[in-house]
């Protein structure tokens, strides 16, 4: 495995890759690899020849009040486990290496004005302008991001579709644990307790699923009593609570496609969820 930390280099490394007719698989992570990276580096690993995975924490899609500067970091731990996992490539730019005074940005309307782009207003601005840069670097043939960030695996298909990269966006189904909480790295901040409060984003997920899948289609209803279930729980509380069309717009009446999205903070720590309508329930 090779740990590449230039633009020069990554961009050499994969010319000679693509003369050697290899297709390229990529995965854009932010580290703090887990179980949910390592899905999407089997997916990238079945359909393409060399993957690479990128590790940056990007500063532009946080908040002045988020949190970037403890944002989880263990480049070493991640090198070991991306070399254990058939990773070939590892680029871990530094920030100046991506961002040296950089005036231009990436951003796609509408799409973002809904779920979380209510409170992170300028949050896919900067997911955009990094990913839309690290296609341009690495030059994938596909690329592979987790259904758990729904509204960002939106977002950027749209945005290839616009800007008319060459690329094919893949979407991995989301990865959870034994007892159905959803893998994230942020997961590693919470307490003993908070995990166990934390089940709620399933529990009320399913329970929204299952209305649902019981002939159930008034939107504001299910949204509702999912909000009373997660109201309930201490140390909990609700950022949003939604069911939207692909399209990123509130739905009154629920249709296969829709996704039935929140987020939620368990203490300081947000985490999101999703179900898409029609989809096949997790165990």
């Amino acid at each position: 495995m090779e740990i590449i930390k230039t633009i020069k280099e990554i961009r050499y490394i994969i010319k000679n890759e693509k003369k050697l007719g290899k297709t390229i698989g990529f995965v854009p992570t932010m580290g703090a690899l887990h179980n949910g990276h390592f899905s999407l580096v089997k997916e990238a690993k079945k359909e393409t020849n060399s993957v690479v995975v990128s590790i940056f924490v990007n500063p532009i899609q946080f908040a002045p009040n988020e949190d970037f500067n403890r944002y989880p970091r263990s480049i070493e731990k991640d090198i070991d486990l991306a070399s254990k996992n058939g990773v070939d490539i590892i680029f871990n730019p530094e920030v100046d290496e991506l961002l040296d005074n950089s005036l231009t940005f990436v951003e796609v309307t509408k799409l973002d004005k809904n779920l979380c782009g209510l409170s992170r207003t300028t949050h896919f601005r900067g997911v955009a302008t990094i990913v839309s840069k690290l296609f341009n670097i690495v030059i994938p043939d596909k690329a592979f991001f987790g259904k758990k960030d729904i509204q960002q695996l939106i977002i950027i298909k749209k945005m290839v579709k616009d800007l008319n990269f060459d690329i094919e966006i893949v979407g991995v189904d989301i990865f959870r644990e034994a007892d159905g909480l959803a893998v994230s790295s942020r997961n590693i901040y919470l307490t003993e307790q908070m995990r166990k409060d934390a089940l709620i984003l399933n529990t009320s997920l399913k329970k929204g699923a299952y209305l649902i899948i019981n002939g159930e289609r008034d939107a504001k209803k299910i949204v509702s009593i999912i909000t009373s279930d997660i109201e309930a729980v201490g140390n909990v509380k609700i950022d949003y609570v939604k069911i939207v069309s692909k399209d990123m717009v509130d739905v009154d009446n629920v249709s296969d496609g829709d996704i039935l999205s929140l987020a939620v903070f368990i203490g300081e720590t947000r985490l999101i969820d999703n179900y898409i309508i029609g989809d096949k329930l997790w165990s």
